[in-house]
């Protein structure tokens, strides 16, 4: 099977990126069906901005000192800042 550039949009952006020859061998190879839809600087933001995490002030249930924490904390429930938490987890 012989395969040759080809240019595509990204969903992102909308921009033009070139889907190499090379890139669709390896497509073929690898049995995926489906042409890339993002070029390699939305792929890379999408992949690094996954993993954000809200951060939530509050006050240490343990030492009282004001911290923050990667979630919303839940009423009810203690909140250990970073030290206290690995003082009781034995870290």
């Amino acid at each position: 099977m012989e395969f040759s550039d080809r240019n595509l949009k990204c969903v992102d952006c909308g921009n033009e990126f070139v889907f190499t020859a090379g890139e669709q061998l390896f497509f073929h190879e690898k049995q995926f069906t489906n042409d890339p839809k993002r070029c390699k600087v939305c792929k890379a933001k999408r992949a690094t901005g996954s993993r954000v995490r809200p951060e939530t002030r509050t006050t240490c249930s343990e030492c009282g000192a004001e911290t923050t924490v990667p979630f919303k904390p839940t009423q009810g429930r203690p909140v250990l800042c970073r030290s206290c938490f690995q003082k009781l987890s034995g870290g």
